[in-house]
């Protein structure tokens, strides 16, 4: 008896080790889970940062997770926050090999690139951001941020936005194990939804309607553009956290994602 394999791409400046919790809970339940650390980040951090990464490498770094995972069963991809970005891109290029995807409080763009999105629903770490950088992105060829600041007015306005219903201590912990840089790169056309392959899958949106850094009003306009582009609609679940409050606590994530699972003899 295969069991169904969980692929989780993490979002920007964060890695796989911010999956720990959901994998350790799909583990306990019986299920295999795999975190993708991304090109350049967590373990794969390199001298030269993030410059020249793009969007085909997070492409064939998680496609080739789920080629292997594959010939053990099926395969669900989740993705969180910018990840969804990377989820939607290896669905276009190898629906064959998925079973569903999953977005969880994650860009799933669909009618344009996600620079069309930009203004749609401004989130309270948008305000944060510019405050946070340590170099000009387009001369670094990256972004490169302080998310280690003891700066308390930054350290408020992340914890508004990333973890409100946590504690500075649980904020604290969530950003020490976060990275500093993030490819500027994205590949606008390769990262929207592709009707005729894309549109195969079953796909699930897990809303997180206390988030405010992917604020609940651009999630809602995904979803919107999918379910009018495709034949089949979103399937919501509506989990009232913040951004990162799934990874901290993630039993109700794993009771969505356990209820996808398809075991195959």
């Amino acid at each position: 008896m295969s069991t169904t394999t969980y692929v989780l791409v993490h979002g920007a400046f964060a890695n796989a080790s911010h999956w720990g919790p959901v994998g350790r809970a799909l583990a306990l339940r019986g299920h295999r889970a795999v975190a993708v650390d991304l090109p350049g980040h967590g373990l794969d951090a390199r001298p030269t940062g993030m410059v020249g990464i793009a969007t085909a490498d997070d492409v064939a770094a998680v496609v080739d997770v789920v080629r292997a995972a594959h010939e053990h069963g099926p395969v669900v991809l989740v993705g969180h926050s910018r990840g969804g970005m990377t989820v939607t891109a290896v669905a276009n290029a190898v629906p064959e090999l998925l079973d569903h995807v999953v977005y969880a409080s994650a860009w799933c763009c669909v009618d344009a690139g996600p620079s069309a999105y930009a203004a749609v629903a401004p989130s309270a770490l948008d305000a944060v951001a510019p405050t946070l950088l340590l170099a000009d992105p387009l001369e670094a060829g990256e972004l490169h941020v302080d998310l280690h600041t003891e700066d308390p007015a930054a350290l408020d306005a992340l914890q508004d936005a990333l973890l409100a219903d946590g504690t500075r201590a649980e904020l604290r912990a969530v950003l020490a194990a976060m990275d500093v840089r993030e490819a500027l790169a994205i590949d606008e056309e390769a990262v929207r939804v592709d009707p005729q392959r894309w549109g195969a899958l079953p796909h699930t949106y897990v809303r997180l309607s206390r988030d405010r850094a992917l604020m609940p009003a651009l999630q809602d306009r995904f979803v919107a553009e999918a379910d009018v582009a495709l034949a089949t609609p979103f399937t919501v679940v509506d989990v009232p956290t913040s951004h990162v409050g799934i990874q901290l606590w993630p039993e109700r994530l794993v009771e969505v994602l356990t209820g996808l699972a398809r075991p195959v003899s």
